[in-house]
């Protein structure tokens, strides 16, 4: 068993959408996969910086169990629309915004009258309906950035206005995380770890800001309690010390095979001489469209390479 325990390397990212994307970190020392699986998704899900409505006052209503006149949903429906809505705060301070709406229709987050503080990431989410086309809705939003939950008790104890109604506020915009460890290997290193950790934000920042985020505090946490202890560091499989990629990351166009056996390989998805290593020879055999000559062109190369 090695003594060396390699530092991850973030092999590749499958951007889904621009909410959604897969994150391919191999490889990993052996048990590694869960070790920093798990520890990404609980910070990534309580403690990346977001923002939330935490408090707010509705033209007309004085409690949360009140109705209001023309409008089709009461207040505690409003305000489960409310605590739906997605922000994005660049204050460290409360900010007040207001909403304003007349005629019949719906009124969505996109009637807000924003400021430079604040954006809207769903305009499109529905606050409430006004069945009454004389009628007009006032509603009064107090956000604030933060990070996990705020309970209703500590909404209520900082509110900027005694007469509105304070909400509890889940700041973080990512809504949902889910990981998969799988085996791989390097050369003649065949117990190692790959964690395929998949992120989806509600918009307000993009999946690598949050995993880079997570990683951030996550890095500050464990200096903290380190103290003065150093572990040598050790690059990952497949790099240099210095960072460099070394023949594990080169391109399969790049080691002048036959165009046919290069092409076998592209074809199946085999891109760079770190995904050949990984197969064995009886996966080679059992590539689509890849024979004999092909398989001793690749051992020959491989052997070339020294590995």
């Amino acid at each position: 068993m090695t003594k060396v325990i390699y530092n991850p390397a973030l092999a590749s990212i499958d951007e889904q959408s621009s909410t959604i994307a897969t994150f391919n970190i191999e490889p990993l020392h052996a048990g590694y996969g869960n070790t920093l699986g798990n520890s990404l998704r609980r910070v990534l899900l309580s403690s990346i910086e977001g923002a939330a409505v935490v408090a707010f006052r509705i033209e007309g209503a004085s409690h949360e169990f009140a109705t209001v006149a023309g409008i089709r949903e009461d207040v505690v429906d409003i305000m489960l629309n409310i605590k739906n809505i997605r922000l994005k705060v660049h204050s460290d301070q409360p900010v007040e915004l207001r909403l304003e709406k007349k005629g019949a229709g719906a009124v969505t987050a996109a009637d807000i009258k924003t400021n430079a503080d604040v954006e809207v990431i769903n305009p499109d989410q529905v606050i409430c309906n006004i069945d009454d086309p004389k009628k007009s809705v006032v509603i009064d939003l107090v956000v604030e950035s933060g990070r996990g939950y705020q309970t209703i008790e500590n909404s209520s104890a900082k509110r900027i206005h005694s007469d509105m109604i304070a909400v509890d506020a889940i700041f973080s915009p990512v809504i949902r995380v889910r990981y998969k460890v799988e085996g791989t290997r390097v050369g003649q290193e065949t117990n190692l770890d790959k964690l395929l950790l998949t992120v989806e934000t509600d918009g307000s920042l993009t999946p690598r800001q949050a995993f880079e985020e997570a990683a951030a505090i996550l890095v500050n946490q464990y200096t903290a309690l380190a103290g003065s202890t150093v572990i040598e560091s050790a690059p990952a499989l497949g790099q240099n010390q210095g960072g460099e990629k070394n023949e594990l990351n080169t391109p399969i166009e790049e080691l002048n095979l036959t165009a046919r056996t290069a092409n076998a390989l592209i074809n199946n998805e085999i891109r760079t001489v770190h995904d050949l290593v990984t197969l064995s020879e009886q996966d080679l055999r059992e590539l689509k469209g890849f024979g004999t000559k092909a398989l001793d062109e690749v051992k020959e190369k491989l052997t070339e390479l020294e590995l």
